[in-house]
């Protein structure tokens, strides 16, 4: 078994800043990737950012250049520093990873039980 433990939501005011992170740990041989997918009320859950384990990173456009993916492989640990939050970024944000449980296995998805971040004033 693998456990996402996401932790670093919370309320902020527009403008403000929040980091999210998320360690994975149980089976796990190899991480393909990291990432972090959103959902509002009434909305599909949808891709906010994705790392490789070789550090390519992938955005919506919609937090391009506010918010910043980053990993630290060696702990399993994939960070979202979101910067000029807007209330639109209100969302559950789910942790998600690609990885491989056991040496030969197929690769499967794993997603934590997510972490409410409010934007308001």
């Amino acid at each position: 078994q693998v456990q996402l433990v996401e932790s670093g939501g919370g309320l902020v005011q527009p403008g403000g800043s929040l980091r999210l992170s998320c360690a994975a740990s149980g089976s796990i041989f190899s991480i393909s990737g990291m990432g972090w997918y959103r959902q509002s009320p009434g909305k599909q859950r949808e891709l906010v950012a994705f790392i490789t384990r070789g550090g390519t990173a992938n955005y919506a456009d919609s937090v391009k250049a506010r918010f910043t993916i980053s990993s630290d492989n060696a702990k399993n640990t994939v960070f979202l520093q979101m910067n000029s939050l807007k209330p639109e970024d209100t969302a559950v944000y789910y942790c998600y990873t690609e990885l491989y449980p056991t040496r030969g296995s197929v690769r499967t998805n794993y997603w934590g039980q997510g972490t409410q971040v409010t934007v308001s004033s």
